[in-house]
């Protein structure tokens, strides 16, 4: 087997640490992530708790963030909203990477026929509005994470299936891949042990791009009404409910806002470190945009 210069994880970690960009991202996306780990061994109220004695009252020594529109503390509701939309984006960006690599891989080793047939459905199904896609499926399926988490996943996995295949198109006339065909290898065998260590600092990069998109699109089909069911908390959820009173209570709005946006730019600030570190392009597009 010969790999391309595949950085160490944790030569990349450091070298990522190295850099202020990917120091802030990694604090960022780490405090969020104990956040979510501790939260409800930490929030002070019960989210789901409906007080109209204090409906859209400001932030006070009781309430920190202040309440909303049902007098719902609005603190613990933000400490509490990512973690249901990490879960789905995490399971969701497995499957995404997992189903989009592997036959991304493999249709650049198979070649001819395959490959165009394949990469024509993709481009077909790329050519649908990812929100347009997701939100007939969830329409189908139901608006519950067990819905959300195949959806999202097949959704973003069709832009996993272009890099994959762009990134294995590079190796598969190398000396080492003719090589282990020559040697009677399997296909498979090949994708695993010749092209997937190869391509996998490309993978890893689109990965965490994919996570951050996937909990974008979590959030807003929150906001649409078709993402996380109440009673539990959600970002977009809750941006949503405080649209119309943003003007009598913005604390309602501004807090699940920062949460949101505090932990996407954290993420893009640590990719762009890595894709710095390993000297990988990043991959911005959106499937369907």
């Amino acid at each position: 087997m010969s790999v391309v210069s595949a950085l160490p994880w944790s030569r990349v970690l450091r070298d990522v640490l190295a850099q202020t960009s990917g120091r802030i991202g990694i604090v960022i996306v780490c405090l969020h992530l104990a956040v979510a780990f501790a939260a409800p061994m930490i929030v002070p109220q019960d989210p789901a708790f409906q007080d109209a004695a204090v409906m859209l009252q400001p932030p006070s020594l009781t309430h920190w963030f202040g309440t909303d529109r049902l007098g719902r503390d609005v603190f613990s509701r933000t400490l509490l909203g990512g973690r249901e939309a990490m879960l789905i984006a995490t399971l969701a960006t497995v499957i995404a990477m997992v189903w989009g690599s592997t036959l991304g891989i493999l249709v650049a080793l198979i070649g001819g026929r395959t490959d165009a047939i394949v990469m024509r459905f993709v481009d077909a199904m790329m050519s649908i509005p990812w929100i347009l896609m997701v939100m007939l499926f969830v329409a189908a399926l139901g608006s519950n994470s067990a819905a959300l988490v195949p959806v999202l996943g097949f959704s973003y996995g069709l832009s996993v299936v272009y890099l994959a295949r762009a990134a294995a198109l590079d190796f598969v006339a190398r000396d080492f891949v003719l090589a282990a065909q020559a040697r009677g290898h399997s296909r498979w065998s090949i994708a695993v042990t010749e092209l997937l260590p190869n391509v996998r600092d490309s993978l890893a990069v689109q990965g965490a791009m994919q996570w951050s998109w996937i909990l974008l699109a979590v959030s807003s089909l929150s906001f649409l009404g078709m993402g996380v069911a109440p009673p539990t908390p959600d970002w977009g959820q809750m941006i949503a409910d405080a649209r119309g009173i943003m003007q009598r209570a913005p604390w309602a709005l501004i807090w699940p806002m920062l949460a949101l946006s505090s932990l996407v730019i954290g993420m893009n600030l640590a990719v762009d470190a890595w894709a710095r570190v390993t000297g990988v392009e990043r991959n911005r597009r959106v499937p369907g945009a």
